[in-house]
């Protein structure tokens, strides 16, 4: 019993080892550090500087390139995640590059109020970027306001025409 004891620790010993060499070793890896922030070239035409300040709080540093790198993006593997995330939120909705033909707002308020963005992980830190349930609301109206609302796409005129419009939607 003795002799199956000390080989545990031993494989214990040898597992932390290995594993704390593989963690400083993935640090040389050339991937994740990149950080930069290509310049802003247009923004939106915000409803409320109320807006901008939720957007910035809670969603800017992966659809914008203002992103405020945190001290764990230099961190292998964390650091991969983190520049993986910041490429594909650019490459899908980049406010700082407003204009250009892959961006368009009309479904940010529905990705918010359907709850897929923020993606979970992202709401665990920092704490500072969380809204509240009050603040998720006002920025869901906000970003309908300044962008539209997906819903409402193609019937605009709707509403003018009175009943004409319950008609379209048999």
């Amino acid at each position: 019993m003795k002799n199956i004891s000390k080989i545990v620790k031993a494989l214990m010993k040898v597992g932390v080892i290995a594993l704390l060499f593989l963690v400083i070793a993935i640090q040389f890896i050339p991937y994740g550090r990149n950080h930069s922030n290509p310049p802003v070239i247009a923004e939106p035409q915000w409803d409320s500087s109320r807006t901008r300040e939720l957007f910035f709080r809670a969603c800017a540093d992966c659809h914008s390139n203002e992103t405020v790198w945190p001290w764990y993006s230099t961190m292998a593997p964390i650091s991969w995640l983190v520049e993986r995330d910041v490429r594909k939120g650019r490459a899908e909705f980049n406010i700082s590059e407003w204009g250009t033909p892959k961006n368009e707002g009309d479904d940010a308020a529905e990705t918010v109020q359907n709850g897929s963005m923020p993606p979970w992980f992202y709401t665990v830190t920092p704490p500072l970027s969380q809204l509240s349930e009050g603040e998720r609301q006002e920025f869901i109206n906000g970003l309908k306001a300044t962008f539209g609302d997906e819903e409402d796409d193609g019937k605009e005129g709707d509403e003018d025409d009175g009943e004409e419009g319950d008609e379209d939607e048999d």
